[in-house]
């Protein structure tokens, strides 16, 4: 399956030029790593995020996210971000706020 490149390059902006920054192609699309910890990622035009179990409600009551239920069962602390959620540049770098403060968290790997 295909990324949306657009996508990616936005996401690729608001991250930043971080040394510990990673990108890997996962799950069929791109993932974002953070010190070796998936932060974030696009499958096909959608944005996925992992927020981690203590924001994963508070995610999921967002406009346009969904569980991520990659492999048919919910993985609980990762979401999905409709394409709508992440049209303005302000609505994408908050999304991604989430996930890099719980990859960002993490020791790294």
């Amino acid at each position: 399956m295909a990324y949306d490149e657009g996508l990616a390059q936005r996401v690729r902006e608001v991250l930043g030029d971080r040394s510990e920054l990673a990108e890997k192609k996962m799950f069929g699309g791109l993932c974002f790593l953070l010190g070796g910890n998936m932060c974030a990622g696009i499958v096909g035009n959608e944005l996925m995020l992992r927020v981690g179990p203590h924001v994963y409600e508070e995610a999921l009551a967002r406009p346009f996210a969904r569980e991520m239920d990659f492999t048919g069962r919910s993985m609980r602390g990762m979401v999905y971000v409709g394409v709508e959620g992440t049209e303005d540049d302000r609505d994408l770098a908050n999304w991604l706020e989430l996930a890099v403060a719980y990859a960002g968290a993490l020791p790294p790997k």
